[in-house]
């Protein structure tokens, strides 16, 4: 167990500078580092406990999704009293989406702190939404549910949520295409193919048809981007009877 602990309190030991970095992104002052240590510690770290449990960031992560989605729903349940649960339930899908998240562990610089064997460099964007959620679930454990609401409100809720902007944010156009050919009963489908460009990077391309006919393109590096690429295409497209319907 010693050992542990001092794996685990390392940057305190290490490196000054983490605990006044972290009280400074906190706004409060954190008390169990360890917590905060393990949110930042990636799985290639390949660090175990005494029992052979994994000691890395996911479980936290799993933990502070849940936290930012309770208080994040509690916050628009209070906020927007007319609001149905299915209103409720877009509202807070666009305040915690992926896109955000990952904005706002960027904007925190919160990749600085990550402990891996992976060249930082070649992570994808997700890491920085994973490890905001991972930092969220740090607090609850150390400070409890009060702590973890004040650092959600004054890093999530007063500087990004504005209930009249998120109304009209969509957060994403293949789920706006999708439901709106459920709706009014359109048969579609994205064929997905390869891009044979001459760029280094591969891509793909999408042609989206809604009842057999081509209705817009896409190219990204990826067959999900790509396919959101060409259903924002169609958005705009179709944008007027979609709105009506969705």
């Amino acid at each position: 167990m010693k050992f542990i602990r001092k794996i685990l309190n390392s940057r305190s030991a290490n490196d000054g500078d983490f605990f006044l970095k972290l009280t400074s992104i906190l706004g409060f002052k954190p008390r169990e580092l360890r917590y905060y240590n393990k949110a930042f510690t990636h799985r290639s770290m390949n660090i175990r406990d005494d029992k052979g449990n994994a000691i890395n960031y996911e479980r936290l992560e799993f933990l502070g999704d849940a936290m930012l989605s309770a208080i994040i729903s509690h916050f628009l349940f209070n906020e927007v009293p007319s609001g149905d649960e299915g209103y409720l339930t877009k509202m807070r899908s666009k305040v915690v989406s992926r896109e955000h998240l990952n904005e706002l562990g960027k904007d925190l610089g919160l990749l600085e702190f990550l402990d891996s064997k992976i060249n930082k460099d070649n992570f994808g964007e997700n890491i920085h939404g994973n490890i905001f959620e991972a930092l969220v679930g740090a607090i609850y454990l150390d400070r409890g549910y009060e702590f973890c609401k004040r650092f959600i409100y004054s890093r999530v809720v007063e500087p990004y949520v504005d209930i009249e902007q998120l109304e009209g944010k969509v957060i994403s156009y293949k789920s706006l295409i999708i439901e709106y050919c459920q709706k009014k009963k359109k048969t579609f489908f994205f064929d997905v193919y390869d891009d044979d460009g001459n760029e280094d990077v591969k891509h793909f391309a999408v042609k989206l048809y809604i009842n057999d006919k081509l209705v817009a393109k896409g190219r990204a590096t990826s067959k999900k981007k790509a396919e959101e690429s060409a259903a924002k295409r169609a958005y705009y497209a179709l944008q007027s009877k979609i709105d009506d319907v969705v």
